[in-house]
C-alpha cells in the first residue's frame, strides 16, 4: 500500500521528501514527469489507488488546469500538503490554494519564501566575476530546499497540521549583493554586483518590493523540525561545484 504520493519526486524538494519518508519506513510512492503527466488526470488516476495523502508540487506557473487534477485527488485521498509560496502579491499559488480549500480535502499549505536553489541561474555570471541585475538591495530570506523538504516530511508523517498555512524561510534576509558576495567567497573568487535596469517580468518586479520591505523571516523550520534552518552560506557550500 502507498499511503503518501509525492509529486515532483525527482525535483529539488520532492526527491528529498521521498527519500526521507522512505528511510523512515513510511509507505510512499513518488511520481515525476517521466512517470505521469500531472496535468493529465487520466495518467495520474492509476497512481492514486489507496493513497491517503498527496504532497503536491504544481508543475506550471498557472492554475488554469489545476481544477480537474485537484478534483481527482479529492476522489481518492483524504488530504493534500501543497508546496505553495509566500509572496508580496497573489500568484498562481493563491489560485491553487483556493481550489484545494474548496475541494473537501484536508489541507496544509507550505508557503515558502524564495528558494536558494534559484540562484543557480547566476552560475555563469558568478564564474565571470560580475552579476548584473535589478534591485541589488532587495533582501530575500532564501530557504534551502532541504529545509523545505524536512518540514514537508514532518507534516506528511504526523497529525495536527490540518488547515494550517505555514510560512517557511531561511534564517536571515540578505540583499542580492550579499548573496553574490557569499557565492564568490564560497568558490574563492571575487564577484561583484552590477545594478541593471529592471525588466517587465512579474518575478523581477515582485523582487523590487523587497527593497523597502525585506522578505519575511520565520522560525517555522526550527519549530517543526527541531533544528535551525540552513543559512545561505551553507546552501552555497552544498552547491559550490555548480558555480566553479
Amino acid at each position: 500500500m502507498c499511503e503518501i504520493l509525492v509529486t515532483g519526486a525527482s525535483g529539488n524538494v520532492g526527491r528529498h521528501v521521498h527519500a526521507s519518508l522512505s528511510a523512515a519506513g513510511v509507505p510512499v510512492c513518488g511520481v515525476s514527469r517521466k512517470d505521469a503527466d500531472l496535468l493529465d488526470p487520466a495518467s495520474l488516476e492509476p497512481l492514486l489507488d489507496r493513497v491517503e495523502t498527496v504532497f503536491l508540487v504544481w508543475p506550471e506557473p498557472s492554475a488554469e488546469r489545476a481544477a480537474p487534477v485537484i478534483e481527482l485527488i479529492a476522489e481518492y485521498a483524504r488530504r493534500v500538503v501543497y508546496l505553495s509560496a509566500h509572496a508580496p502579491t497573489p500568484t498562481f499559488h493563491t489560485d491553487v490554494e483556493r481550489l484545494i480549500e474548496h475541494s473537501g480535502l484536508g489541507w496544509t499549505f507550505l508557503r515558502a519564501t524564495g528558494f536558494a536553489v534559484n540562484t543557480l541561474a547566476l552560475a555563469d555570471q558568478v564564474r565571470s566575476g560580475v552579476v548584473r541585475g535589478p534591485y541589488g538591495m532587495a533582501r530575500r530570506s532564501l530557504i534551502h530546499e532541504k529545509d523545505v523538504a524536512a518540514v514537508a516530511t514532518h507534516v506528511l508523517a504526523s497529525a495536527g497540521h490540518g488547515g494550517v498555512r505555514y510560512v517557511l524561510s531561511g534564517p536571515e534576509a540578505l540583499t542580492q549583493i550579499e548573496q553574490v558576495r557569499i557565492l564568490g567567497e564560497t568558490v574563492g573568487r571575487e564577484v561583484r554586483w552590477e545594478e541593471a535596469c529592471a525588466g517587465g517580468a512579474e518575478a523581477v518586479n515582485a523582487c523590487g518590493a523587497f527593497v523597502e520591505s525585506p522578505e519575511t523571516v520565520t522560525n517555522t523550520v526550527r519549530v517543526l523540525t527541531g533544528r535551525e534552518p540552513r543559512s545561505f552560506r551553507e546552501w552555497a557550500r552544498d552547491h559550490a561545484d555548480a558555480f566553479r
